[in-house]
């Protein structure tokens, strides 16, 4: 059985940087594709960066430039370094594994999230 852990929310001033982790315990077939996802309040749930097994990276537009994901070298731990933070990314930020690109359908495992609050 597969579990995502994620780490590293809380509140921050705009302008400001937060750095997210996602530890995987269990396997999973790395091929697919692992990342960030999010659901601010009273929207539904959006992609925002995941790595493919492909060696494909995608990031949502409104966070490219700011946001950047990386993985260990195990493979079982991806970071989401989050700057220049705005408003409008406070949400609640969900770790995925083993789908593909955003499509969320995909995803076999999701943990249980991370408050991100931007505020003045």
């Amino acid at each position: 059985q597969v579990q995502l852990e994620e780490s590293g929310g809380g509140s921050v001033q705009p302008g400001l940087s937060l750095r997210l982790s996602c530890s995987a315990s269990g396997y999973f077939f790395s091929g697919y594709c692992m990342g960030w996802f999010r659901q601010a309040p009273g929207k539904e749930r959006e992609g925002v960066a995941v790595l493919c097994g492909d060696g494909t990276t995608t990031y949502a537009e409104s966070v490219k430039g700011r946001f950047s994901i990386s993985q260990g070298s195990a493979e079982n731990t991806v970071w989401l370094q989050m700057n220049d933070l705005q408003f409008e990314d406070t949400a609640t930020y969900y770790c995925a594994a083993e789908g593909w690109h955003f499509e969320q359908n995909t995803y076999a495992y999701w943990g249980q999230g991370t408050q991100v609050t931007v505020s003045s």
